[in-house]
């Protein structure tokens, strides 16, 4: 028999966080590609447009996602480890595990754009590293910028592997191209072929945050 509305228990009020911890929830069980406003809707047992209130569309919905899990950065290491280039390793290394752990968010990650207080909270821990290692500031407003896309494609970049079962053919495919390339036709990749695909991803990520910070600390600002 069907129940009536009057005999329903009282669902709890509509909030930004809940509506948040739902579409973390449904994220968990079902990926980031099923977190639409409808689905959400559906799991709170409302309509769309009630959600509307608290999360103008799907993309602040995922931004919001986002800096939600951005909160599990170990930024504790930023007032902890020796130098502060040790110390923004270890920030944007947190940063980039976080991203491996939830693969389909490190996608969206490329193109969302966080406004939230966890968000805030790491771009200021690196300003302040970066501060703290003489770069002039107009270099570190677009140093963080470009030390988050970094790792944020890495992380895309790995979870796209971990995902795609042909990763590894393809891999080894290329493993194999370069090593058969010829001196005659390709002398530079016939010559550095091992080392083009050398190195741990720790070692590698390690190498690119140092180059990436040795440039911006290289590099003025032309205005």
């Amino acid at each position: 028999m069907p129940i009536s509305r009057r005999e329903r228990p009282a669902k709890p009020a509509l909030t930004r966080e809940g509506i948040v911890d739902t579409a973390l929830r449904l994220m968990d069980e079902e990926g980031l590609q099923r977190v639409t406003m409808r689905r959400l809707a559906l799991a709170l047992d409302t309509g769309p447009a009630s959600l509307y209130v608290y999360v103008a569309n799907t993309a602040e919905l995922h931004a919001a996602i986002l800096d939600r899990l951005l909160g599990q950065v170990d930024l504790a290491p930023a007032a902890d480890a020796d130098g502060w280039r040790e110390r923004l390793h270890t920030v944007l290394v947190s940063y980039t595990r976080l991203l491996f752990a939830h693969p389909s968010l490190a996608h969206s990650a490329l193109v969302t754009r966080p406004a939230g207080p966890h968000y805030l909270t790491l771009v200021e821990t690196l300003l302040a590293l970066l501060d703290e290692g003489g770069v002039p500031a107009p270099q570190a407003a677009w140093g963080v910028d470009i030390l988050l896309q970094s790792a944020t494609a890495s992380a895309a970049e790995h979870s796209s592997r971990v995902e795609d079962t042909r990763s590894d053919e393809e891999w080894r495919r290329l493993n194999r191209a370069l090593a058969e390339a010829t001196a005659e036709t390709y002398p530079h990749i016939h010559a550095q072929a091992a080392d083009l695909v050398s190195g741990t991803p720790e070692e590698r990520t390690r190498w690119a945050i140092d180059m990436l910070v040795n440039g911006i600390l290289a590099t003025p600002r032309t205005r």
